[in-house]
This record gives C-alpha cells, structure tokens and sequence, in this order.
C-alpha cells in the first residue's frame, strides 16, 4: 500500500488522546497531558506522545508502529480509516534457478500431436516454432511452451504431454511472463492455457498477429497485471477463459482489477474450453462459437478517431473489369426497364465462372459467383438464362432465403462469401432486399446500410454488384432516376449520361411545322389527325401551338372550321 504526503499528515494530525480512548484505553488526567494507564510513564498530548523512561517521543503514526506493532502504511491505514493504493508489481530479475528445457533435436512429435490430435493447422503451429516459443524437449518429447518478458528474453516454461494429461511449469519459472504473443493493436485477449489461445486464432485468424495474446497459465492475475504494465496503451481487454465456474469467476476478478480505462469483455467458449470449440466446430451450428458479455466499460469519455493521411498506406485498386467493377467494393448497375440490365448481369456471372472474358477484361481464373434475384424464378428463368450465356453453373450459388427473407444487412452475405470463396455477388434489384422497416426514399435509412455492405466488400475482397431500376420521370438525369434515396445511385456504374430524348411536344412542333411548310394552310381536324396517327394526343398539339406563338396563323373558314399557316 501506498499513501498520499496529505494522507500522512492527517494520520499525524490525529489527537493521540481521542484515538487511545476510542481504542478502549483508560487516560488518566495530568494538568495538560494524559497519562496512558498502561504505560504510566507515556503521557500524550494533542497529536504529539513522549516516554519519559526512554525520552523519547513522536507524532501518532510513530506512535502506533511502537506500541501497536503496525507497519508504516497499516499505521496511517489505522489512523484514518483510508485504504492506500496498490504499488504495482516490480519487474523483478530472473530467477537463477530458471532454465528451460533441453530441446530435441526436432519437433516431429508435437507437431504431430498439435495438428492431428488438436487440430492446428502446421502453418500457425511453425510460426511460433520459428520463434522459439513452441518446441519439442529432448528427456520427455513434450510439448514446451516459452513465455517471454518485453525485452525477448524467456523468463517462463510450461511443459505438456503429448501422450498423457500433463502439465507443469519448469523449475524457476516465473508465472508473471506468460506464453504470449505481441501484436501492434490495443486489444489484449486473455486465455488460462497456450493451446486455448492457439485455438482461438485457429478459429479467428483475420488479422491476427496485430493482436495481443495472453496465456495465464492457470486463473491467476499475475501476469496480466505484468503485460499491462508493458503496454499500458492496451484499451481493450478481452477474457476467454473457460466456460467453468473457475473460469467465471476469475474473470469477475480480472475484470474489477483491470483499470477504468479500459473495456473489458467476457468472450465465453459455446464449449467447456477453445480447443473443445475448435475439434468440434463443424458439429456447431451457424458457427456460433461464443457469446460475449461486457463486464467493464471505459469511464473516461472517448475522444474522436482521427485519421492522418501522412498514415494512410497507398494501396492499388484492384479491378474485376476494369473501369466498370472493382473488387473490394460496392457497385451499382441502373438503366430503364427492358434495357438488359439482368441480361448484363448473367454474361458477366458466366464470364466469371467459365472463363470467356468480357470485352477488355483481363484474363483470370474462374471464381464462384452468388447471384441473388428477387424477381425471376430459378428454374425457369435464371438457370435457362445462365445455360444460354455460357455460365458454370456449378459455380454460380445462390444463397437460401426461403426461411428468413435475405437483405442487405444480413450477416449470411458475408458468411456465404467466406465460406464459399466467392469473389464476386450480385444482387437484383436492389430495392427488394433493403428490409420491410427501411424507407428507400429516407437517405439515413438507406446510407447505413451501404456503408455496411461497402465494409462487407472491403473486408472480403469481393466485388459486390447492385441492379437497380430508374423511375419513369421525364427531363431529369440517371442519378435522379434512381428509384428510392438518391444514396442508391450514388456509385451507378455503367447508366452514365441519359440520351437526350425528344418530347413528345417537340414532336408535334416539328409535326406542325412539316405540314404547314412553304405556306400551305391546313385544317386543324387534319393536324389533330396526323398528330394521333404519331402517338401524339390532341392537349399536346394545343401546347405546341402555345410554344409555336406567334409564327403560328389561324382564321375560321367555312363558319366553324380553323385553318392555320405559318409565315
């Protein structure tokens, strides 16, 4: 325990006589002072006390380390009443006695008892044999896992049978160093054994040597208190300890320990421990190998993630078909009804899964294509449609959402691409999978949703395409026409710029000035009649006779009939 120099003070601030009293000692009254029954040569005045058979004297924390046997802070503890704050663990030395095992000449037995019976895969387990923090020793052929301190150099060893349960620390070994592995990141997952921790970058390998891995060797907090003194930069904190009453409880403990700083969450195996999770993970349903649980969340209020420019790592754009559809991204597709747009999609799913490339498109090797259509049948338009542009058809998947209908914030897209190694999806059209609860024509409702899938693309790599149908409006641009927020055609890939269409208004000028050149004089029943033979009705006539103004003549003939002619 430590104290504050304020909190000493008030220790010896303390008057000498209401504290012995409060003890149930008995005072004795001597003109100013008080004469300590137990001690009749001790007499105490305000904070200050003196032993006139010794003379000597003090302030009450000597006080109390004299006649009561207390230490310095179990003294000022005892005085004031307040607790003091934890000293932090010293990095001690390494212990002399410590020695790690002798190494076999070679590491084919727990290689063998890793991969076959635990079920890591031999790239993970040899990148921690590179290191020297796995290895196989020489006497017993364990398998010998090496915790080192923030300089590199080993300070702890753990020993485990391959061939029976065993396990235990070799002599010396310091439990505050344990098995780890030190990322770049400010995230700390913490495990109780080495082979829990191997197994949960064996289920969650993304990015994972950016991360922190702790093994505790056991339920103990020694040696995470040690690692946060190392990075106390770490913010997050995560506890995947067993699914067992020692485990839970230990994470409680943990939990409360860890400072207010940081984010601490339980992740909790759907197993008793990782590496049960990982031998039976294809028996698990939905992949659902854990649930999570926030035990702590920062009190300190977050500042605003800042990104520099200067830090951002230039990285080239690299194209399904270039300058149309990039990988790693979100595209859209829009164009009028009737104008191919499906059409489009299934020559581009063949070309991607049978290998007969698109004009200008670079060659590659065949990849799997999810084509999600909430329009048209599966046997009897999209796979005759498919067979007629040539595709795979083994190649082209399409995810299942007879149950739950699918969108585009459902996790399974995501799910679907990983597990079926698919690079590029196509969704048709885009306003069928938004959700029942969102509005299309809402941009806040909609820009989340593409922001979500656009991380989608980022994360897998995988080209994400979206067909959607421009509105019937005439006089405005494609990005306009786009049904729903304009957010859906924000990205539109191949609709450009529209054709600048003649109106049906400019058709029945041009019609009216045909009839009446050179100066011919023509009924107004005859130039409704042509007008309707072109498609064109009668009120639009009047409005192009308006827009004609005054270049346009007329009289009545004949009592009722209106002739017109131009000059």
């Amino acid at each position: 325990m430590t104290y504050t120099q304020a909190q000493i003070d008030k220790a010896n601030a303390v008057d000498l006589e209401k504290f012995l009293r409060a003890q149930g000692e008995t005072l004795v009254r001597s003109g100013k002072e008080y004469r300590w029954k137990a001690h009749d040569s001790l007499t105490v005045c305000g904070n200050k006390w003196f032993r006139h058979s010794q003379s000597k004297g003090g302030l009450p924390v000597d006080f109390v380390m004299e006649f009561y046997g207390k230490s310095f802070p179990e003294a000022v503890q005892m005085l004031t009443g307040e607790p003091g704050e934890v000293q932090p663990e010293a990095d001690p030395a390494p212990s002399p006695a410590f020695r790690l095992p002798l190494r076999n000449v070679t590491n084919a037995n727990i290689l063998n008892y890793l991969t076959q019976e635990r079920k890591l895969s031999p790239s993970l387990v040899n990148f921690f044999i590179v290191a020297g923090d796995i290895y196989e020793d020489a006497a017993h052929h364990n398998v010998v896992f090496v915790g080192r301190d923030a300089d590199g150099h080993p300070r702890y060893a753990s020993s485990r049978g391959i061939r029976e349960k065993f396990r235990q620390d070799a002599a010396g070994a310091e439990k505050a160093f344990g098995f780890a592995h030190r990322g770049t990141d400010k995230q700390l997952l913490v495990f109780e054994a080495p082979i829990d921790l191997l197994s949960f970058i064996e289920l969650f390998p993304k990015n994972w040597q950016q991360h922190n891995y702790l093994s505790l060797g056991g339920v103990s907090g020694k040696a995470l208190r040690q690692f946060l003194s190392e990075r106390p930069d770490v913010e997050r904190v995560f506890l995947c300890l067993d699914a067992d009453k020692a485990g839970e409880d230990a994470c409680k403990r943990l939990a409360a320990l860890l400072p207010d700083t940081v984010s601490v969450t339980r992740i909790q195996p759907c197993m008793k421990d990782w590496n049960d999770v990982l031998v039976h993970r294809a028996e698990i349903p939905n992949r659902n190998y854990f649930k999570s649980i926030v035990l702590k969340e920062p009190s300190k209020p977050e500042t605003v993630k800042i990104i520099r420019m200067s830090d951002v790592e230039l990285t080239p754009v690299e194209w399904l078909w270039k300058p149309y559809l990039p990988f790693g991204k979100l595209s859209v597709l829009q164009g009028n009804p009737g104008e191919g747009k499906t059409y489009f999609a299934m020559h581009l799913a063949a070309a991607c899964t049978n290998g007969k490339l698109l004009p200008n498109m670079e060659r590659m090797e065949p990849f799997n294509v999810i084509y999600q259509t909430a329009e048209d049948g599966l046997g009897d338009t999209v796979k005759p449609r498919l067979i007629e542009a040539g595709a795979d058809l083994d190649r082209v998947l399409v995810i299942d959402d007879s149950d739950v209908q699918l969108t585009l914030s459902d996790e399974r897209i995501e799910k679907a691409i990983i597990e079926n190694n698919a690079r590029l999806v196509i969704i048709d059209p885009i306003q069928a999978y938004l959700g029942a609860d969102v509005d299309m024509n809402r941009a806040n409702e909609v820009r989340p949703i593409f922001m979500r899938l656009g991380q989608v693309a980022q994360r897998t790599g995988c080209a994400i395409l979206l067909i959607g149908h421009l509105n019937k409006a005439a006089g405005m641009q494609s990005l306009q026409r786009g049904l729903g927020s304009i957010d859906i055609a924000a990205d539109e890939m191949l609709s450009g710029i529209e054709p600048q269409r003649e109106t049906k208004t400019q058709q029945a000028k041009d019609l009216i000035c045909t009839l009446l050149a050179g100066g011919k004089q023509v009924l107004s029943e005859d130039i409704d009649k042509a007008a309707l033979e072109r498609g064109i009705p009668g009120r639009t006539v009047r409005d192009a006779k308006r827009e004609l103004g005054d270049a346009l003549k007329s009289k009545i003939v004949e009592g009722r009939k209106k002739v017109f002619w131009m000059e």
